[in-house]
């Protein structure tokens, strides 16, 4: 006789039935595990046989063969010790009752039978919802959100035997600390840095409340001490709380990547340096990992100094701007991560960084200039949406009052509130299909003829053309208009005029 029992497996983000079949006969006192298993899963056996020991179930003269079914699917992490120890305690009838395929196995086990925490528990339990799990058993760890899982039946214990007894019927209650729920609402946010603070830049300002409110990327040109670091640092604080879904991704992701995470209702905000490396920017290893790009998943991407980094690695982030996601491909496996997130780039206008300047002298010649913008590619500058000159602000020129994040918060709040229920999902303008954003706000023949002609004779590529669309329709949602208007298009199109590769080399000006 064979015993089934069932298990999650995980493929990135991705969780997979796993079906742990048990087979006992008489034999040499043995356990063999097959199904692709990594070195992880065949240390297994030795923490099955002693955990399902301190419960005197005898295995002495018994040959146990554990099969991990799909057999083509390499199998990661001891997730699966407690499905395999219920397995061998099955097989041999120390449980009595029957096991449902709709009942699932999480946690690794220690030698005393204790049940202990893995990596990658929330997204399995994610999964396990999404394949029609009823109910899991799993240890208790203090940084999964049980409260927001819901449609799935979550069942702390602390050793085997809780199982056990769980199984028999002997239901008793967990053992661990129940925290208390904590929404953040606007009046809980805490930002060190407010866009109150910022003094001058109120074409920047609305620009990064259009990029926010649409999920628009951002590239910002001039000299240093402009305030471009300032402006992205400050840029998260006008982000609304992130919702119950995208709240589990973001967890899920910074618990692979072993990162801590603060709070995971505000949107995430990475900053790597340039030296960073393609592997840390984009993600991998010899069993990949989440990189930079997908810790800033539904959150901020910062890239200061853009042009320093290398050009590979800037260009290894062409796919994952256009489909929010990311492949990587081992010789051990390929997993995909999502990378949903608003790139803000930063660089100076030249190598010496004074082109332009009134204040300081450009040593840069034209040739340096342009190696200088070439590092960014092409088809890296198609994918920006806005692109910003600063300037340098005089601060004896500042006054009056100015616009707080919370404020503006408000406004992005109300306009990705109106996305939502536009297109039925919790997806914005950067993001949607083309086709259904233009099925649900069509241009009209004005506006189609004013876009062609405009991107004639700025050679703008079909991209552009697609992202002025884009832009324009956040636009009229930051306003609460229900269709695209003429005025958000000549908006839309000033956001993008400005292109740190064509504008002129004009070196050693004063």
């Amino acid at each position: 006789m064979t015993v089934k029992v069932s298990s999650i497996g995980l493929k990135g983000l991705e969780g997979y039935r796993v079906q742990v079949e048990v087979q006992i006969s008489q034999g040499t006192e043995s356990m063999v595990i097959v199904g692709l298993p990594d070195a992880s899963v065949k240390e297994s056996k030795e923490r099955v046989l002693s955990s399902i020991r301190t419960l005197d179930c005898d295995v002495t003269d018994q040959k146990i063969v554990v099969n991990l079914s799909p057999s083509e699917q390499k199998k990661n992490g001891p997730l699966f010790d407690l499905a395999m120890a219920i397995g061998v305690l099955k097989e041999r009838e120390h449980i009595k009752e029957e096991i449902s395929q709709n009942v699932a196995f999480l946690g690794a086990l220690s030698l005393d039978g204790a049940v202990a925490k893995v990596e990658g528990m929330l997204p399995a339990l994610i999964a396990a919802k999404g394949l029609g799990f009823k109910r899991v058993f799993l240890p208790y760890d203090p940084l999964i959100p049980l409260d927001m899982l819901e449609g799935i039946e979550c069942i702390v214990v602390h050793h085997i035997n809780d199982v056990l007894q769980y199984l028999s019927g002997q239901v008793t209650l967990p053992l661990h600390e129940v925290k208390p729920k904590f929404e953040v609402t606007e009046s809980t946010y805490e930002f060190q840095k407010d866009f109150s603070h910022i003094i001058g830049h109120e074409q920047a300002k609305q620009a990064l409340e259009i990029a926010a409110a649409g999920g628009h990327n951002v590239l910002m040109s001039g000299p240093p001490g402009c305030g471009k670091s300032l402006l992205a640092e400050t840029f998260p604080s006008i982000f609304p709380p992130l919702t119950k879904k995208a709240q589990l991704e973001v967890i899920s992701l910074y618990q692979l990547a072993q990162e801590k995470l603060l709070t995971p209702q505000i949107a995430p905000y990475r900053h790597p340096h340039h030296s960073a490396s393609s592997v840390a920017i984009i993600g991998g290893g010899s069993y990949p990992k989440p990189g930079e790009i997908s810790l800033a998943h539904n959150g901020v991407l910062f890239l200061d100094e853009m042009a320093e980094f290398t050009k590979k690695t800037l260009d290894m982030l062409r796919q994952p701007l256009e489909t929010g996601k990311v492949t990587i491909s081992r010789a051990h496996s390929t997993v995909t991560y999502p990378a949903s997130f608003i790139l803000i780039g930063a660089m100076n206008p030249c190598p010496c960084g004074y082109l332009g300047s009134n204040t300081h002298y450009c040593t840069c010649t034209p040739k340096q200039i342009q190696t200088y913008r070439n590092r960014v590619s092409g088809p890296v500058y198609d994918r920006m949406d806005i692109l910003l000159s600063l300037k340098p602000v005089n601060l004896d020129q500042s006054s009056g009052t100015r616009e707080a994040s919370l404020e503006i918060r408000q406004r992005v709040k109300k306009a990705r509130e109106r996305q939502y229920v536009r297109y039925q999902a919790e997806i914005c303008n950067a993001r949607v299909p083309f086709e259904q954003l233009t099925a649900t706000s069509p241009l009209t023949e004005y506006q189609q003829k004013m876009i062609h002609q405009i991107s004639s004779k700025k050679q703008w590529s079909n991209r552009v053309q697609i992202k002025i669309v884009r832009l324009a329709r956040t636009i009229s949602d930051l306003v609460g208009e229900t269709h695209i208007t003429d005025e958000s298009i000549w908006k839309a199109i000033t956001l993008r005029r400005t292109n740190p590769q064509k504008e002129p080399l004009k070196a050693r000006e004063s």
